[in-house]
């Protein structure tokens, strides 16, 4: 690549960088693709060691037909998906920079090309580009509540982001703040390690991973759930709406549900609204958490049988799921407001609260107030200037490793016929 212009950079080697990468490659564009660490830092850096997909194999597939795991039917384990990433790297010689930070990304008005700053395993160094696409993802600034400056400093406190497993943590009960995937599933984890958990809900959806003799994933392709678009949504909360709780530890056939951790002696509690020194107080909210996640995962059911009569299928009956029965009664939470964390032996705090998107390097008007990225189906306003890989870019499956392929295939094409327009390549 001995170009001094590259037609094409590409930001962060996780699925989508590395996905856009494969399509680029394909289509004869000469590009970059820099990873401030190893291929994919962020799922390497930010997850626990026990930590397994939710998704199986056989859906988990990049472009190019290859399968991020061998046996179709299993959920990898980090390591194993890892070990996939860099499979596909080294399969189709993707031209992927390690260590390789991006600093900036400018572009001068009346400028052709854009300027892309680097840190290079600590040197720094400026590329040209003709586009960029921007792949870094949205986990990339730890979210924690203002009021966790509050606390104790006796108080050990990590983000979902730092927590690796339960030998990390001071002896005692641990508070896990946030009952999305990562808390409920840190907070399982550390219940299975004889840890005394409480764990602050908030409105999360569930569904039961399996239901009339299939994955739930696989009805809900089936049933096209995954194929809304952006546009097509009328409630602005569906599209800020947690992803659904799931689990693919084990044999990946076990629903995860909030009674179903309370089961496991985890205490249920509201949601977390401030903190003074050793004491911490919760909303009166964790009934209707419950009750949530509970409709939601009716809803889904719901919506699968009338997939059924629809199309005449012949398909068992719904099968005995415990962690997915409704707690009708609401006996697995707690009414606790408050409690004394000396009191309660909680040494430990786990805030699995999230991640803020992080894309203060790009010093271009595509941005929002907040630091989100403003676009539509992918393309910023800048031209030239793309994103890839965020929720809902322009389908519900565009957080999934399912529905990168298929985002990747329709923002390089946007890329090349760019290209084609500024007669860099020519009409096909």
């Amino acid at each position: 690549m001995s170009n001094s212009v590259l037609d094409v950079v590409v930001v962060g080697a996780g699925h989508a960088g590395l996905s856009a990468s494969y399509c680029l490659k394909k289509l004869g564009m000469s590009h970059f693709v820099f990873e401030r660490g190893k291929i994919g830092e962020s799922w390497r850096s930010q997850r626990w060691d026990s930590f397994v997909l939710n998704t199986a194999n056989a859906i988990n597939r990049l472009p190019g037909d290859f399968n991020t795991g061998s046996d179709p039917g299993k959920f990898s384990a980090i390591r194993e998906f890892l070990a996939a990433l860099n499979d596909y790297v080294k399969k189709f010689a993707l031209p992927v920079k390690e260590n390789t930070e991006v600093i900036s990304v400018e572009k001068t008005e009346g400028e052709q090309y854009f300027s892309i700053t680097v840190s290079e395993k600590g040197i720094g160094r400026i590329y040209k580009s003709t586009q960029i696409i921007i792949c870094s993802g949205t986990q990339n600034a730890k979210k924690i509540p203002a009021f966790a400056e509050n606390l104790s400093p006796l108080i050990l406190q990590l983000h979902a982001g730092e927590y690796r497993n339960a030998a990390q943590l001071r002896g005692g009960a641990v508070l896990v703040v946030g009952s999305g995937q990562s808390g409920t599933q840190i907070a399982e984890d550390l219940a299975d390690n004889g840890r005394k958990v409480y764990l602050s809900t908030s409105f999360v959806p569930r569904v039961p991973r399996r239901y009339r003799g299939k994955d739930i994933m696989d009805w809900l392709i089936a049933a096209k759930f995954f194929d809304v678009r952006k546009e097509d949504i009328t409630d602005i909360k569906m599209l800020h709406m947690r992803a659904p709780l799931l689990t693919g530890v084990g044999d990946g056939s076990r629903t995860i549900s909030l009674q179903s951790l309370a089961q496991k002696g985890i205490v249920l509690l509201g949601k977390m609204e401030n903190a003074k020194d050793k004491n911490v107080f919760f909303q009166p909210d964790a009934a209707s958490h419950v009750q949530f996640a509970d409709g939601f995962s009716k809803m889904v059911k719901g919506m699968i049988d009338e997939f059924i009569i629809k199309n005449q299928l012949d398909m068992p009956a719904a099968e005995e799921d415990i962690p997915d029965r409704p707690d009708v009664d609401l006996r697995c939470v707690s009414t606790v407001r408050s409690l004394d964390l000396i009191e309660q032996k909680i040494n430990s705090i786990i805030w699995t609260t999230g991640f803020g998107a992080g894309f203060n390097y790009i010093k271009l008007p595509v941005l929002d107030h907040e630091g989100n990225p403003e676009h539509q189906d992918g393309l910023s306003g800048t031209p030239g200037l793309y994103f890839l890989g965020l929720p809902w870019l322009r389908k519900r499956k565009s957080s999934l490793i399912y529905g990168i392929k298929e985002d990747a295939e329709f923002i390089t094409g946007k890329v090349y016929r760019h290209a084609q327009q500024m007669q860099l390549f020519p009409a096909v």
